[in-house]
């Protein structure tokens, strides 16, 4: 938290995304013979998955374990999560009629949400729970491809070819957002991140066009809670600008750019630098320690240039990693940076 402000703590706080999944096999053991959506609605699992990587790893934060499309299925949407595949719609949006599918959130929609936050609140102690929602771009990719995509050709089509309809989606989708993350905070959550995780493949114009407006009308919904707000992409290298200007407190950045280039480019857009996030090749944790500890080395010292650093991987946990690496990972970077 105190990093998250921009403030000195006693070491380089660290936390990985998808830190509570599957490369756990306790995670693996807890969640068999139950499906992703089902994990997420039951508040048992929730906080016991979500507490899995803390107690094993001793990072510095929680993140709560649900899916982006989660506020989606809670209000209706027709979906399920493929194992292997990912979240795929049965319906996908592609007219002004399809918006009927998309309802705001309200909290009698995910009281299981609030349930966990609170169990979890108070079993975490003073160790802080991230919330988490998905950007609307992202979730709109989900909703207009009908699935994962590699390309978001579909997305790109209708945010040019039809952009009233892109719009009212991403404006819907927001507010969905809004309402998704305001329910964490006020169950106990201590900072929230949005994950924009596909915004990687639009070019700073569309971008700026047809995205930073709806991102930032969630980051400015919630500046009244003061709690930090994260900001997160893949491939975001020449968005990291943006995103800082989105309105985002601390900046996540993959592994792609060095932390004090991503720094000067959070910079030269806000006109301040700001708190960033990463950024250990998650591909590296199967590579050997002599490989891996030069490189926390290295992101440890670029991580100066900002008045704050949380040490992350550049993108989630990889299925195949070994949780002994990671835990050497947060030993290292805790004891490394210890002040």
């Amino acid at each position: 938290m105190l990093a998250a402000r921009g403030e000195p703590g006693p070491h380089t706080p660290v936390w990985f995304m998808r830190q509570a999944g599957r490369s756990l096999p306790e995670y693996r053991a807890i969640r068999e013979g139950t499906t992703m959506l089902e994990s997420c609605m039951r508040p048992d699992l929730v906080v016991e998955i979500t507490l899995q990587p803390v107690r094993r790893y001793g990072v510095d934060a929680a993140i709560f374990f649900s899916d982006i499309v989660m506020p989606l299925k809670a209000v209706g949407v027709d979906l399920e999560i493929k194992p292997g595949v990912g979240p795929v719609v049965a319906s996908p949006v592609r007219s002004a009629d399809d918006l009927t599918a998309v309802r705001p959130v309200e909290p009698s929609d995910v009281p299981y949400i609030a349930d966990s936050v609170k169990q979890l609140v108070g079993e975490l102690g003073t160790t802080p729970l991230i919330g988490f929602a998905g950007a609307p771009f992202t979730v709109a990719s989900y909703l207009v491809e009908g699935g994962p995509s590699k390309d978001h050709a579909k997305t790109k089509a209708l945010m040019h070819g039809d952009p009233k309809l892109w719009h009212a989606l991403a404006d819907r989708l927001a507010d969905v957002a809004i309402a998704y993350l305001a329910v964490q905070i006020e169950s106990g959550a201590s900072a929230i991140q949005l994950f924009d995780s596909w915004a990687g493949a639009l070019s700073p114009r569309d971008y700026a066009e047809y995205v930073q407006p709806h991102s930032a009308k969630v980051f400015a919904a919630l500046e009244q809670y003061g709690v930090p707000r994260l900001h997160f992409g893949v491939n975001t290298g020449e968005l990291l600008g943006l995103m800082s200007e989105a309105g985002a407190d601390v900046v996540g950045v993959d592994w792609r750019v060095p932390l004090d280039e991503a720094v000067r480019r959070i910079s030269a857009a806000s006109g301040t630098p700001k708190p960033v996030q990463g950024n250990l090749d998650p591909a590296l944790l199967s590579a050997g320690w002599e490989a891996i500890e030069p490189e926390i080395d290295r992101i440890l010292a670029e991580g100066q240039a900002a008045p704050g650093h949380i040490f992350n991987l550049g993108h989630g946990v990889p299925p195949t990693a070994d949780p002994e690496v990671l835990h050497r990972v947060v030993r290292a970077v805790q004891q490394k940076s210890a002040r």
